[in-house]
């Protein structure tokens, strides 16, 4: 896919040392974002590239096909609702196991 601008450069992941959460959070002012609609975010940014892992860049659009929800009120919401996303979507590479 041809990005905006490279994943891995300081507009995308920081030269891979930004992922996921990461990525999509610096697209944000706390202060002044919210509430926040999800298709203004994905309007703006959907064709961003979003490194998940060493391997894997999808777009913000990508991620926000699995969002339920139409409005963030703050910041803590906002991840959350992107964690099930990224978690519905077999995105979230860390997982816990219990024995």
């Amino acid at each position: 896919m041809d990005w905006p601008h490279d994943p891995d450069g300081e507009e995308g992941s920081e030269g891979r040392r930004k992922y996921g959460h990461a990525v999509l959070a610096k697209k944000i002012d706390e202060g002044e974002d919210f509430p926040l609609s999800a298709d203004e975010y994905v309007e703006q940014y959907g064709d961003h590239p979003v490194r998940i892992d060493y391997e894997t860049v999808v777009s913000v659009e990508d991620i926000f096909e699995h969002v339920d929800q139409a409005e963030f009120e703050d910041f803590p919401d906002f991840h959350k609702a992107l964690g099930r996303a990224l978690r519905e979507a077999d995105l979230w590479p860390y997982r816990l196991d219990h024995a």
